[in-house]
């Protein structure tokens, strides 16, 4: 950054001095913490070679401990973003499963709660494309999350989520079971965006639509692409221009493609080791039990709790740091 010149690629330069800045921010925090607690170790050790502690000073010292361990728990799940695009910002999908208006609903349940969870941790979060059920509900959403380490907190939800409850869209109230799909992509920086051959894309574009299929735009400003040899489609309608749209569509389908390279290289290392296991879509990552009784439970990590409630209003961390404990 001290370097001449830094400054002429503005680009390059704010993306560099924002990851300084986040290091920094990082650095900074730990560094404080430690001296903090090394501080209080020193102070507490003299007072008990004196022999007796007031009481006025040991409570101080085990509320300044206390503060410390505060600072740590809240701060431990960092040190797990460590892999590949943890750092980044991501791109999130929800899709609702078969069900009708039981499954729509719960895919607008689970944008709530993602959507609080990014309240929380001050992440911008930006709708790319919103198609709305018949009902209720929606069919499904694709949003742009922007802030450091949101693709390392989110990754943690990509999965089938399974909802239990009694529904509110049958006369008979029974008891349902709703499924929604959630896919975390990784939002990539310029310099990690590969050339992809124009003759391998299928570009359509068709005008939008507002909610509910009002018409809102009479221009064919809505742009889906489609990747021939993968089959990869991105569709983007977000009230905008095509210009727009075809940008954004493009990200995704960059995204979708790195990682699609990225699982088939870790899919041959473990052949070759001998362990790669086939992913099916159709086992649930976690499970929300509303009735008979009250409980959310991820069926990676083990976790629990019995307050779905406060988890479906984003309070989301207990249940992503003991994954993320479970794949370092």
């Amino acid at each position: 950054m001290q370097a001449g010149g830094f400054w002429a690629d503005q680009e390059t330069a704010k993306t560099k001095s924002a990851e300084y800045s986040a290091l920094k921010t990082q650095f900074d925090f730990w560094n404080k913490l430690q001296k903090d607690v090394e501080d209080l170790f020193v102070i507490s050790t003299e007072l008990f070679k004196n022999g007796t502690v007031a009481a006025e000073d040991r409570g101080d010292i085990e509320k300044q401990l206390q503060e410390a361990k505060e600072k740590f728990l809240k701060a431990r799940v960092e040190a797990f973003f460590s892999k590949k695009y943890d750092d980044h910002g991501a791109i999130l999908s929800i899709h609702a499963g078969a069900g009708g208006s039981d499954a729509a609903d719960w895919a607008e349940m689970l944008l709530r709660m993602y959507m609080r969870f990014c309240e929380k941790h001050g992440f911008q979060v930006e709708t790319l494309e919103l198609s709305k059920g018949s009902e209720a509900g929606i069919k499904s959403v694709l949003l742009e999350i922007a802030g450091l380490n949101a693709y390392g907190f989110l990754k943690c939800e990509a999965g089938v989520h399974r909802l239990v409850r009694l529904s509110e869209f049958n006369p008979a109230h029974t008891r349902e079971t709703s499924f929604a799909l959630v896919e975390v992509l990784p939002l990539l920086k310029q310099e990690e965006t590969s050339v992809i051959d124009p003759k391998d894309l299928k570009i359509e574009t068709t005008t939008a639509s507002g909610h509910g299929g009002q018409s809102v735009n009479t221009t064919y400003s809505a742009v889906r692409i489609t990747h021939i040899p993968s089959g990869i489609k991105v569709s983007i309608q977000n009230e905008r221009s095509q210009h727009q749209n075809k940008e954004k569509a493009m990200e995704v389908l960059q995204a979708r493609l790195n990682i699609l390279e990225e699982e088939r290289k870790q899919k041959e290392k473990k052949e070759l080791r001998g362990e790669f296991k086939s992913a099916e879509w159709g086992n649930q990552i976690r499970s929300y039990v509303l009735h008979p009784y009250k409980l959310v439970k991820d069926h990676r990590s083990g976790y629990e709790s019995t307050d779905p409630s406060t988890v479906l209003n984003g309070n989301l961390d207990d249940f992503m740091e003991k994954y993320l404990e479970t794949t370092v």
